[in-house]
């Protein structure tokens, strides 16, 4: 039976509610009513309509908007915010109107006017935790504001939330009356060294930077609680990549980039590199870079997304040094799917340089051959060998299909041609019987 088509949409999400309302209420009814009434007219809906937000639901003490852009959201929140202290200064503490605000980037369900799915959960959620009168958005919504507003926004850890495997990270917005933070004044000694001092950036500074020392730090993994000891070189495991598209058939091109960069870095001599199989059990679990690194025994986690909608892609990834909690590098890209293979290249040439070492002549040639520039052949390449791990002489024969189909599409596809060994392999000495011309 064909699945029913659901209409879906990438939105910023902004849910925002009235902090103890029934108490405010029950204490002065037509004082809280109008106080409301007085916010709503003079300052949240003028705000909307400057930022070109959309009321989706009202619920009592309560709303949903969305906005076409994370920017516009978080500087509407901020705008209500203030405008509503701003109005209530003369009112007594305790009379006073308090808004809690989250804010998401995430995938909506559209159903007529209404919203649901993820993308709502997680920013009612990031509501529900917020401080009155403070704003919290989402990991995806701060990852989209770097250099769009001049706001601080200070990380204040990862949330469960309701139906999401993974931790969402959470930031919370500094407003009015906050004081200033290290990465305001990093921001500062950036534009002070991009002036007058690039020399000085290069030799001294670089290096420092490329540590990226003002992002928010996770919790640390312990050297000696871990299961394995540490290798004598950088060592490094690559989370399989997440698959935010919502739909299945691209876990085959997400997994394929996971696997492609752990085969190119692992021809990096000086680089130990955790194998496939050692990984993917966390495909999907919900775990932290401090429980991977003492689980494997590796200093570096590699971890990202990818997000597909037709041709066009985006991949977010970052690489942490669990010893530390600490950010090395943190990239997004957007941009055409056939580029990917470039992309993956050109990571594997950042984590090297992040992580001090030298590719020498021979490891850059290395690094993507006997793979596929072809998408259509990679994602057969993942059919296939999910086909062969299942270990039944069926299964076996259409891996054996898959493959033919990526050679077909790449002649010149190495690791097609070794795994379709393997596969005549097993149909000769493990079931010995069948062959396939």
């Amino acid at each position: 039976m064909a699945t029913a088509w659901v209409e879906r949409r990438l939105s910023a999400i902004l849910a925002a509610d009235v902090v103890s309302y029934s108490h405010l209420v029950e204490q002065d009814e037509a004082g809280t009513l109008s106080a409301l009434k007085g916010l709503r007219c003079e300052v949240i809906e003028p705000l909307l309509a400057v930022h070109h937000g959309r009321i989706v639901k009202l619920m009592g003490d309560g709303a949903i908007a969305e906005f076409g852009s994370v920017v516009d959201a978080v500087a509407c929140a901020v705008g209500v915010q203030n405008g509503a202290a701003e109005r209530q200064t003369d009112v007594p503490a305790e009379h006073r109107i308090l808004f809690r605000i989250g804010i998401n980037l995430g995938d909506v369900v559209v159903e007529g006017e209404d919203l649901l799915g993820d993308g709502v959960n997680v920013a009612a959620r990031l509501e529900q935790l917020c401080d009155p009168g403070g704003v919290l958005v989402s990991g995806t919504a701060y990852d989209q504001l770097q250099g769009k507003l001049d706001l601080i926004l200070d990380f204040v850890g990862e949330q469960r939330v309701k139906n999401i495997s993974r931790p969402v990270r959470t930031y919370r917005v500094r407003l009015k009356g906050s004081r200033p933070s290290l990465r305001l004044h990093v921001r500062r000694f950036r534009r002070w060294v991009a002036t007058g001092a690039a020399i000085l950036v290069v030799l001294v500074i670089g290096p420092i930077l490329w540590r990226r020392p003002w992002e928010p730090r996770l919790e640390a993994a312990s050297v000696e609680r871990m299961a394995l000891p540490l290798p004598d070189k950088p060592s490094i495991a690559v989370l399989p990549f997440a698959n935010l598209s919502g739909d299945p058939e691209q876990e085959y091109f997400v997994d394929g980039m996971t696997e492609d960069l752990i085969t190119d870095l692992s021809k990096v001599a000086g680089l130990f590199v955790v194998a496939r199989n050692s990984v993917f059990p966390f495909k999907g679990r919900a775990v932290t870079a401090r429980e991977v690194a003492e689980k494997l025994g590796v200093r570096y986690v590699l971890e990202g997304s990818v997000r597909r909608a037709g041709d066009q892609v985006r991949v977010n990834a970052q690489l942490i040094d669990a010893t530390t909690g600490g950010h090395l590098w943190a990239e997004r890209h957007d941009g055409n799917a056939k580029d990917i293979f470039a992309v993956q290249d050109q990571f594997v040439q950042i984590i090297v340089q992040a992580l001090a070492l030298n590719l020498s002549k021979g490891e850059q040639e290395e690094i993507g051959r006997g793979q596929t520039k072809s998408i259509a052949a990679r994602e057969a390449f993942q059919r296939a060998w999910e086909l062969y791990l299942r270990f039944a002489p069926a299964e076996n024969a259409r891996a054996a299909s898959e493959l033919k189909a990526a050679i077909a599409l790449d002649p010149n596809y190495g690791r097609a041609y070794a795994a379709l060994a393997l596969v005549y392999f097993r149909a000769v000495h493990g079931t010995g019987a069948s062959r396939w011309a």
